[in-house]
């Protein structure tokens, strides 16, 4: 198979029969040509990632264990090591779902599911979700599964007062960051979405049946109390972080929405996916996904290679990058204007109803 085709986390882009058809296959064939370099696995630097990430992240623990006899002031600060530890967990969790951590399938399943278990997230299962978010992010005609829910102006408008109120608490930041990561990583993912395909399914309630397990054997260890609130403490860190995290790849000011044939996947991922400039260790614990515009062009990049590749084109310099500092500024972002192509906040959609009603008034007038 070619480094370059499409598996089923890539998906390949819709022809559609516009006027300028042949120059978009030459943007295609030139960008393919650029991501191909770096699409290759590398057993070394996967393993040496195995081994930093998943070795600290059980050294963690048990310190965590030994801390708890001394005193949970020295506990605290391991809370938030290991939260920051567990997100690098999910990115190689992620890699292995696109099959790019390793050159092998087997490897790249076995470990997902190693990682999968440590994320209290389903292998398979989530690996189907995430390919449906890859196909159609940006697109207006095909949100739904992967996303965070984002209305556009006309719709909430449209909306009901119950589902305005919804949209609004959804998009609540204590919502969002707080209560939203604990509902999805505890509740959701033990139950299967519908039309999920039958291995799909069955991940799930393989996993929660190795959920359990690691609950009795973590309890033996810990004691049944102190594991309890020690995991949860750390799923909350980690669960805060990774949807802030993908929170920010995708809701900035200038993202990319289109409808139907409109849309186009090289756009979508240049100028629809945040390019988020951390400082190195934060990119280090979030496993270099800060440069999900190389991503999302190409999800066979192991996320090792990614800053190589974001460095070895001027295509990539021409995203503007997301700093630490700007991204709050995304805090406000909450629908989407088809009219001016940006996100906006509650205030700007005032002022978008005001100019609506006036510009009724003098139709009126006229």
């Amino acid at each position: 198979m070619s480094p370059t085709a499409p598996l089923e986390s890539e998906p390949k882009a819709v022809a559609v029969v516009r006027p300028d058809a042949a120059a978009r296959r030459a943007e295609a064939a030139r960008w393919k040509a650029i991501v191909e370099r770096y699409q290759q696995p590398h057993a070394g630097r996967a393993t040496w990632q195995l081994v930093n990430t998943l070795g600290a992240y059980v050294a963690v623990w048990w310190l965590m264990h030994a801390s708890l006899g001394v005193s949970w002031w020295l506990t605290g600060p391991l809370v938030v090591l290991a939260g920051g530890l567990l997100v690098r967990v999910f990115i190689i969790f992620h890699d292995c779902g696109h099959g790019s951590f390793f050159a092998s399938r087997f490897a790249n399943d076995f470990w997902g599911c190693v990682t999968g278990l440590l994320t209290f997230t389903p292998y398979y299962h989530w690996r189907g979700e995430h390919a449906i978010h890859h196909g159609a992010t940006g697109d207006l005609d095909r949100r739904g599964i992967g996303d965070v829910w984002t209305m556009t102006v006309q719709e909430y408008l449209d909306a009901s007062r119950w589902k305005r109120f919804s949209y609004r608490l959804a998009r609540n930041p204590v919502v969002l960051f707080v209560a939203a990561p604990l509902v999805l990583f505890l509740v959701l993912q033990r139950l299967p979405r519908a039309g999920a395909k039958p291995h799909e399914r069955l991940s799930v309630w393989w996993m929660n049946a190795a959920l359990l397990a690691l609950l009795a054997g973590m309890s033996w260890w810990f004691g049944f109390p102190s594991f309890l609130v020690l995991q949860l403490l750390v799923l909350m860190v980690a669960g805060a972080a990774g949807v802030w995290l993908f929170y920010l790849q995708h809701q900035f000011e200038d993202a990319y929405w289109e409808r139907g044939e409109d849309w186009d996947y090289a756009a979508a991922a240049l100028r629809g996916s945040s390019f988020f400039q951390l400082p190195r260790v934060l990119q280090w614990f979030s496993g270099n996904i800060g440069f999900h515009h190389v991503h999302h062009l190409s999800p066979r990049i192991p996320n090792y290679n990614l800053e190589r590749c974001h460095n070895s084109d001027p295509m990539f310099h021409s995203v503007q990058p997301m700093t630490l500092f700007g991204s709050l500024r995304s805090l406000g972002l909450r629908l989407w204007d088809e009219s001016s192509k940006k996100l906006i906040g509650w205030r700007q959609l005032r002022r978008v109803r005001r100019q609506r009603r006036q510009d009724g008034g003098n139709q009126q007038g006229g």
